[in-house]
């Protein structure tokens, strides 16, 4: 397997899941609760979100060639979709959003939303892991972006649960700092995705 796909797989999920931008919308959604009944919210959240994810990695192309949607279209509007989430990252955008979305008052156990869905697996985590179960090569290429999936998600869980720690150790200026880097990281791993699209129909690019 390509080390330098498993590391652009790597860098793209993290990102696009943000670990350390989801932590500080954790602690918000569990106030005043105890370690042990933070930890169950972070297990259930996990969990949900990787089966969600597993699942479009297994069934994704499959649906969308079902409706008639090539890979290459979908690598083009998957990386517009990741531009628009780096943009979002760059201005702040996103934290917001997230925020707004985390205001729900009448769900007293937020594992399954929204921090399952949309806030780990959301629309840019889908599109991701659709794109790069796409690219994989055969059983092996699969199971290393699956292995890859699985580890930023553990990231996801295990700052959840020293969410208290991170918090205190970065501030709002270091988190701002982090997802602004990411931002940049984001956009322009957004644009070779639109490239590899233009490529799949076979438009030829200068190097």
């Amino acid at each position: 397997m390509d080390t330098a796909f498993l590391i652009s797989a790597f860098v793209t999920l993290f990102v696009v899941i943000d670990p350390i931008g989801l932590t500080p919308v954790f602690i918000a959604l569990t106030p005043g609760m105890t370690a042990q009944q933070r930890r169950a919210i972070a297990i259930r959240a996990t969990i949900i979100a990787a089966a969600l994810l597993f699942l479009f990695a297994f069934l994704g192309e499959q649906v969308l060639g079902f409706i008639g949607i090539s890979m290459p279209a979908f690598r083009i509007a998957g990386g517009i979709l990741l531009f628009l989430t780096a943009l979002d990252m760059l201005f702040e955008r996103r934290t917001k959003r997230r925020e707004d979305q985390a205001d729900v008052d009448d769900a007293p156990d937020p594992s399954v939303f929204p921090i399952a869905i949309p806030l780990i697996a959301g629309p840019g985590a889908i599109a991701s892991i659709i794109l790069l179960a796409g690219q994989a090569e055969g059983a092996v290429g699969m199971a290393s972006v699956l292995g890859v999936m699985v580890g930023v998600l553990m990231i996801v869980f295990l700052l959840f649960l020293s969410a208290p720690i991170i918090e205190r150790a970065l501030g709002k200026t270091g988190i701002v700092v982090v997802t602004r880097l990411l931002g940049m990281l984001l956009a322009a791993l957004s644009v070779q995705f639109v490239l590899d699209g233009i490529r799949g129909f076979g438009l030829a690019l200068g190097s």
